[in-house]
C-alpha cells in the first residue's frame, strides 16, 4: 500500500500545564476562623464559595465575596480569616504550574461567572472521589489516594483545573468571550434555581412551584435535572442542609430552633436528613467545626 505523506500531524500548543497538585480542600470554618501566616513555592487558588474572606498579602488586606478568587503566587507570603460575623466556605487549591502566562493572575482577583463555577464545582465532585480529604484541617501538607479512587480522576482534576485557567487568561486578556448557555430552557432552568435559593426558609412544595413556573411538572423536572445534575426536591434539601451548616458554625440557634427555622417536620427528620447528606448528625457536626 502507497503510505500517505499528505497528512500532518500537528504538535498540540500547551499554555497551560499543570505539573502537580500539592494540596486540595473545601473548608467551612466558623465565623471567628483565623489561619496563620505561610508561604510556599507553588500557587495557590482560593476561591469563596459562600461568606465572606479577608486574604492579608504584604500588599495589604483582600476582602473575597462569595463566588470571587483570589491567586497566591509561589513565595507570597498570606494568610486568612473570617469576618466574625458569616461563616465561610472555601475551595483552595494548591498546585505546580510554570507555565510564564501565570504571571497574568499575580495580585489580582476575580469574580467568576456561572460557567468557571462550575469547573471548580466539578474539581470538588472529582477530588471527593479520589482523595480522602481531610475535614478542615489546613494544616495537613500531604493528599492521600482513597482506597476506592474513581478511574481517571486525577487527570480529571487537572483537565478541569486547565481549563478553568485558559479561560481565566481568555477573559483577561479579552481577545474571546466566555459564552454564557443559551436557550429557552437553559433560561428557565437557571431562573428556577434562583427562585429556589429564595425558598430556603420555606415549606416547598414541588406541585406549586411549578405551577407558579407556569409550567407542567414534568417539563420542569426534566430541564432542571438536565441542567442541575438533582432533582428539584434534592436540590431544595441540599440547600437546606447547606443553610444548617452555615447557622450551626454561627452559634445563635440551637438545633430545634434551626429544623423550625428551614421547614422541617420535626428535629429528629432535621437530624436524620443532615445525617444522609453529610455523613455527621447536627452534633458531630458541630463539633467537627469547632477552633482549635
Amino acid at each position: 500500500m502507497k503510505k500517505n505523506s499528505e497528512y500532518l500531524k500537528h504538535q498540540i500548543s500547551n499554555i497551560i500545564n499543570i505539573h502537580k497538585i500539592v494540596t486540595l480542600n473545601y473548608f467551612e470554618f466558623e465565623n471567628n476562623f483565623q489561619y496563620k501566616g505561610e508561604k510556599h513555592n507553588f500557587w495557590e487558588l482560593v476561591y469563596v464559595d459562600k461568606g465572606q474572606l479577608f486574604v492579608e498579602t504584604d500588599d495589604g488586606t483582600l476582602t473575597l465575596n462569595q463566588g470571587e478568587c483570589v491567586f497566591h503566587k509561589p513565595n507570597e507570603l498570606h494568610s486568612h480569616k473570617a469576618n466574625g460575623v458569616v461563616a465561610p466556605n472555601y475551595f483552595v487549591i494548591c498546585f505546580v504550574c510554570n507555565s510564564p502566562y501565570m504571571n497574568i493572575f499575580r495580585k489580582k482577583h476575580f469574580k467568576l461567572s456561572e460557567k468557571l463555577k462550575k469547573f471548580i464545582a466539578n474539581i470538588i465532585t472529582e477530588a471527593q472521589q479520589v482523595f480522602d480529604l481531610p475535614i478542615n484541617k489546613p494544616e495537613e501538607k500531604i493528599l492521600k489516594v482513597s482506597s476506592g479512587e474513581l478511574l481517571g480522576g486525577q487527570q480529571m482534576i487537572r483537565t478541569y483545573l486547565e481549563q478553568f485557567l485558559i479561560l481565566l487568561l481568555r477573559q483577561e486578556y479579552g481577545t474571546t468571550t466566555i459564552h454564557q448557555q443559551s436557550g429557552t430552557e437553559n433560561h428557565i432552568a437557571a431562573q428556577m434555581k434562583r427562585k429556589l435559593d429564595m425558598c430556603i426558609y420555606q415549606d416547598v412544595s414541588v406541585e406549586n412551584f411549578c405551577r407558579e413556573m407556569q409550567y407542567s411538572k414534568s417539563y420542569l423536572s426534566k430541564i432542571f435535572l438536565n441542567e442541575h445534575g438533582c432533582t428539584i426536591h434534592d436540590y431544595i434539601t441540599r440547600a437546606k442542609i447547606k443553610e444548617a451548616k452555615t447557622l450551626i458554625r454561627e452559634h445563635t440557634y440551637n438545633f430545634t430552633q434551626i429544623s423550625d427555622m428551614l421547614r422541617f417536620s420535626n428535629p429528629l427528620y432535621f437530624s436524620r436528613v443532615f445525617k444522609k447528606l453529610t455523613g455527621m448528625s447536627p452534633s458531630e457536626y458541630k463539633n467537627s467545626v469547632k477552633a482549635n
